[in-house]
């Protein structure tokens, strides 16, 4: 048989978390920043899911561990799992992984959160509130189609 047998791709258990200003749902206004360790890439807190915890476990812990809070409702969450590959650059660093496998979750903001980014290990350099239409215009280009595709159903279901 053939020794170039193509082995499995591994995908990292994962959680993303989609956060609404506390002013949601009379103004919608989506949380974004910008990363640390990859100039101009923008995106939404996400980290991954440590053994024999739950996705909402993670969820609460991953926030408070990049954004300095874990003050948030959680409104709905995506019903699916989705992966996606990394690119080559972030493969790399990623390895065994070959990309993610992520549940969303829409979130708001609690009145009176307090985000900080200087936390133990900083992942994020900035960030800022923007409007729908506006967020295509930060996020990194392999996050867009995913990113299209959970805030499509948000909007569909009516929650945006």
């Amino acid at each position: 048989m053939n020794d170039l047998k193509k082995r499995t791709k591994k995908y990292r258990p994962n959680v993303a978390a989609i956060i609404l200003s506390s002013k949601y749902p009379e103004k919608v206004e989506f949380f974004i920043a910008s990363r640390n360790d990859v100039k101009d890439a923008w995106q939404f807190p996400q980290g991954g899911i440590d053994e024999g915890e739950s996705p909402k476990e993670a969820l609460f812990r991953e926030l408070k561990e990049e954004i300095g809070t874990d003050e948030v409702e959680i409104i709905t969450e995506y019903p699916d799992w989705i992966s996606y590959d990394f690119p080559e650059m972030i493969a790399k660093k990623m390895y065994p992984f070959d990309g993610q496998r992520q549940k969303y979750f829409l979130v708001r903001l609690k009145p009176g959160a307090k985000i900080d980014l200087e936390t133990e290990e900083p992942e994020f350099s900035q960030y800022t509130f923007v409007p729908f239409h506006e967020i295509f215009n930060y996020i990194t280009y392999f996050k867009r189609p995913i990113y299209k595709r959970v805030l499509d159903y948000f909007k569909k279901k009516g929650y945006l």
